[in-house]
């Protein structure tokens, strides 16, 4: 296919650079490519005929008319120059768009194939076992499990939201935590109340087996977890039931406590078995757990796997993205079934979205054969694939410095906040930035919006009130898209 990619003269190295062979350059005589214009790309095409002509992704012209008079497909390029060896790579199999920038197009177009290729592999994995229609271990996706943390003790309201929550963030089981002090009849509210409000797997999260029992006489489809010390009281209930079993050992680091509980629960009938070696938390044997694990897999490869990673997110001051990415990565590797976690701290908070993510990356790694890398979904939160062109400091520029003073805008001030992800009624409902001024209060969800509505409605009348409230704002839409806190003239 024969490519014309046009640009102008800032971009003209980076161009050039990206697209190397792969297609010729046009540079026109403009600085900003994306101000070309139909009558200056006419004037400017060398006498030759192409297949396609790429022009910036930024450009906003009808290039209808020239394209029907060349008959060649005036397309949209990628907005960054960087983008260009990527967006060419794909230019014999992708129709790019006169509307969309190549770039976008393309990332869209990789991700839905990407999510069309993990339910086909979904819908083709053969596992051992099968909760309401999920499958659990073979080589199906690693499910998500997210804990409740003390279910027994929310009310009504409380719990429903957040299983709403929970499932809105990808949740394939949701997990009943019950502390020690819960009475019976709250687990039973519990576990019901969880029931009427969705249909996929739920579980109990106790040691207690007099819990466990008013759990399985509930209809939990999964008890954690069982040892010796519990399951003789519980066993005949979970056979009756059916309901899988979590099993691990007597002592996290006896292993061959983990085997001994295993064919107790086989001896007592118990099918649906999960093993759980117990991942511990860095500085207290996380090496060592992942041994075990590993132990395990070479003596047994066939049946679930659990994989505690709140363990580990919960106890270690760091981003939960990137840890819950890589231990993933384990997990995937140890051939792990559930990925376990609790939103519990303020660190951890969007975790069963990140492990959702990591899953399907691992799935379709896997069956690829490859690294965790170039699917078409990925985690990428703060980090950049391909880094764009930086800008070169004037010899002459003027250095720039803060006012010493600030004065007060007659207009008025602004206390501005945000609000919380509000889950009710199974709908999600984002949180917004609120501006408040005077008896005004103006919500939206991009600082943009928010800006124009202040300077459309005249509520503000300096120019310096009306840059802070831009900078404000943008950083109070930042601690929206990361789920972060935010204080009004606080560093972000």
């Amino acid at each position: 296919m024969k490519i014309l990619v046009v640009t102008g003269k800032l971009a003209e190295n980076a161009v050039k650079k990206s697209v190397t062979d792969e297609a010729d350059v046009l540079v026109l005589d403009i600085e900003v490519a994306a101000f070309v214009t139909p009558a200056l790309l006419r004037r400017s095409l060398p006498d030759k005929k192409y297949d396609l002509i790429l022009i910036p992704g930024l450009a906003s012209g009808d290039f209808s008319g020239l394209e029907k008079e060349l008959n060649t497909p005036i397309r949209l390029g990628p907005k960054h120059a960087v983008d260009l060896d990527f967006v060419l790579s794909f230019a014999d199999t992708i129709a790019f768009s006169k509307k969309v920038p190549a770039c976008e197009l393309l990332l869209e177009k990789r991700r839905s194939s990407a999510f069309e290729k993990i339910i086909e592999i979904e819908e083709r994995s053969i596992s051992p076992l099968t909760l309401k229609g999920l499958k659990l271990g073979g080589n199906s996706r690693m499910k998500v499990m997210a804990e409740i943390v003390d279910a027994g003790h929310l009310t009504r309201s409380e719990l429903t939201n957040k299983i709403y929550y929970y499932i809105e963030q990808g949740a394939d089981i949701i997990d009943l935590g019950i502390s020690l002090d819960t009475a019976p009849d709250k687990v039973r509210a519990a576990v019901e109340t969880a029931k009427s409000v969705t249909g996929i797997p739920l579980s109990i999260d106790t040691l207690d087996p007099a819990l466990i029992n008013t759990a399985l006489d509930s209809g939990i489809d999964i008890v954690l977890s069982l040892n010796s010390e519990n399951i003789n009281e519980v066993r005949d209930n979970i056979v009756q039931s059916s309901a899988a079993a979590v099993i691990i050992p007597d002592c996290v680091e006896d292993l061959e406590s983990l085997f001994k509980n295993i064919e107790s629960a086989k001896n007592s009938g118990i099918v649906n078995i999960i093993a759980d070696p117990v991942l511990e938390p860095a500085g207290h044997g996380l090496v060592e757990s992942i041994n075990r694990y590993y132990e395990l897999r070479e003596r047994d490869w066939e049946t679930p796997l659990f994989f505690g990673i709140g363990n580990v997110t919960e106890l270690i001051d760091a981003d939960s993205i990137g840890v819950n990415a890589m231990l993933s990565g384990i997990a995937m590797e140890l051939g792990s079934s559930i990925l376990f976690t609790p939103e519990f701290s303020s660190k951890a908070y969007n975790s069963v979205s990140e492990l959702k993510t990591a899953s399907m990356m691992m799935m379709l790694a896997r069956e690829r054969g490859s690294a965790p890398k170039d699917l078409g979904i990925d985690l990428l939160a703060i980090k950049e694939k391909r880094r764009r062109e930086f800008g070169l400091h004037p010899e002459n520029a003027t250095e720039a410095r803060e006012n010493e003073k600030w004065h007060l805008d007659t207009a008025g001030s602004f206390k501005i906040e945000i609000t919380e992800d509000e889950y009710s009624n199974g709908k999600a409902h984002p949180g917004k930035i609120v501006a408040k001024h005077n008896d005004n209060s103006i919500a939206g969800e991009t600082a943009k919006e928010v800006l124009d509505t202040i300077i459309r409605l005249g509520l503000v009348s300096r120019i310096d009130h009306a840059g802070y409230l831009g900078r404000e704002l943008m950083k109070a839409e930042l601690a929206l898209k990361f789920k972060r806190s935010y204080s009004q003239d606080d560093k972000f």
